[in-house]
């Protein structure tokens, strides 16, 4: 038995997720998976504990504590396997599959999700593209043709993963046609809260809100630096 793998706890069977992992973890997870990749893209085999947390940008002691609720703990004066960390983790967020995502709303921001090319090293693929204009339908965007949105139970799978990058007024009817169709897990990219039933996870990101955050750092930098210059 190789004791690196046991000690990064890669011998768990494939598939095989703890029920106990806390959110915030796994929250993290994926910023350590991407600075893991980049560690193993530029050639690293192990690393250290402070090294992965500064690349993923938290704390040294969280990740090892993060680490810890998946089994793995590194090998004293080596750190951890980078290999063996990807697929550990990977096999804790449902990546082992290739994971299918639908994504309904194909305006500018719609097309830019359409064509990142990121999804698909990580594990995750759009597989439909859907709206409800007809001007929009038949289009071919990343190699996708756009359906009506009245198809959308259709293309719809188990495990499938729902987009939402519609217009405001339209994402609410939208997110209920998406769970009437079975889908569990939503990304919602409109500016706009919305209500799901119990065992439904939904996630917003609002560009808007980030942008306005950034705004009231910006301006309190600059206040700072006006009191300090005045002083």
């Amino acid at each position: 038995m190789d004791p690196s793998r046991l000690a990064t706890g890669a011998l768990r069977a494939p598939g095989r997720r703890r029920a106990n992992v806390p959110e915030a973890t796994v929250a993290r997870l994926p910023l350590y998976l991407r600075a893991l990749h980049v560690l193993a893209e530029d050639g690293h085999q192990t690393v250290s504990s402070e090294a992965l947390a500064e690349a993923a940008g938290v704390g040294s002691a969280k990740l090892r504590k993060d680490l810890s609720h998946l089994g793995s703990y590194g090998t004293r004066g080596v750190g951890y396997d980078v290999t063996n960390l990807v697929e550990q983790i990977s096999a804790e967020l449902g990546l082992e599959h290739r994971c299918s995502i639908v994504l309904v709303g194909v305006g500018n921001l719609g097309r830019a999700l359409a064509g990142y090319g990121g999804f698909a090293s990580r594990g995750l693929a759009i597989d439909a593209l859907l709206d409800a204009d007809q001007g929009r339908v038949g289009e071919v965007i990343a190699g996708l043709t756009v359906q009506h949105v009245e198809h959308l139970p259709q293309v719809v799978s188990t495990g499938s993963i729902g987009v939402i990058a519609t217009p405001a007024l339209a994402a609410q009817e939208v997110c209920d046609l998406l769970v009437a169709a079975g889908v569990t897990s939503i990304l919602n990219f409109a500016p706009i809260v919305l209500t799901v039933p119990d065992g439904v996870d939904l996630r917003k990101v609002d560009l808007s809100v980030e942008l306005q955050i950034l705004s009231f750092h910006e301006h309190r930098k600059a206040a700072l630096t006006a009191a300090g210059a005045s002083a």
